[in-house]
């Protein structure tokens, strides 16, 4: 009996818990309402694609100010992923790959409509839960508290990052490619990743990140490899997909990394053997904004 009640105030407790989580969340609504046809064969990134050329620099930093002037190009690109997905209309999504570019473009046009929600900001981290949650991380009021729609379905960014894309799909390169609209993130490419051309743009968007010093830089004075958080947060996800990748070879973060890194990079990693330590850079939080 005393069983039966604990598991009755544990359940009570739990109903609690979610119903003060469900209040505490905002709902990101579409600004643009009423049908907009689509092709009947392919999902359309041309909205999504306007925006970050117009928008978006070659650092990957966005112009939040000029956006919040001339909004309905996102607008319009949101209110299509609020109504489509893969899960919700799969026959606009004829392979895995479209299905994931799919997701990786949701995320990333997710994050931008949740900064222009709350702009100005310095930092996702100005976006706050609710007092009740204080116990919980300082980035859950960005990625856990905000709720978007993507093919009719409400979730958030954390929920799609960690139980769509990196658990439907097991491609380590996301990491490359899903931005989180800080400067710590990778850069924000130009354009949409398309099925078409997916493999291609995964792999332009690693090896640019492994060139730019902030994610990877050796350091001979101090015999250390510097390497971005983002290597320390999924080591798992990039030495697991090694493994089953090349087995009978040693997996690694630098067996990885050394996939995407130029000739040169290679030959003094080579040389460097064993000898030196890793080292993971603080995230930097701050917004990608062209005014930082």
């Amino acid at each position: 009996m005393i069983n039966k009640i604990s598991k009755i105030h544990h359940s009570g407790l739990m109903l609690l818990f979610l119903g003060f989580f469900v209040f505490g969340c905002t709902t990101i609504q579409p600004v643009i309402k009423g049908k907009q046809p689509l092709d009947p064969n392919i999902f359309p990134n041309e909205r999504f694609d306007r925006v970050l050329q117009k928008y978006v620099n070659e650092r990957g930093l966005v112009d939040y100010t000029a956006l919040r002037k001339d909004p309905e190009d996102l607008e319009a690109y949101y209110y299509r992923i609020t109504a489509y997905s893969p899960d919700s209309h799969p026959d606009l999504f004829p392979s895995e790959k479209h299905k994931l570019a799919y997701w990786i473009n949701a995320y990333n046009a997710g994050a931008i409509k949740t900064v222009m929600t709350y702009y100005p900001i310095s930092s996702v981290l100005d976006v706050k839960q609710p007092g009740i949650f204080f116990f919980l991380s300082d980035k859950s009021g960005f990625f856990f508290f905000q709720r978007l729609t993507f093919g009719g379905k409400s979730t958030s960014l954390y929920y799609l990052e960690n139980q769509v894309i990196r658990k439907r799909f097991k491609d380590p390169r996301i990491h490359f490619a899903v931005n989180c609209a800080s400067i710590g993130c990778p850069r924000l490419p130009r354009r949409s990743f398309s099925g078409e051309a997916l493999d291609q743009q995964l792999d332009n968007e690693a090896r640019f990140f492994l060139t730019e010093e902030r994610n990877f830089k050796i350091n001979h004075d101090e015999k250390v490899i510097f390497l971005s958080s983002i290597f320390k947060w999924y080591e798992k996800d990039f030495t697991s997909w090694y493994t089953a990748k090349y087995p009978g070879r040693e997996s690694s973060l630098l067996s990885y990394i050394e996939l995407y890194l130029t000739p040169e990079k290679i030959e003094e990693l080579t040389k460097i053997g064993n000898g030196y330590s890793l080292r993971f850079a603080p995230y930097d939080w701050r917004l990608n904004d062209q005014k930082s």
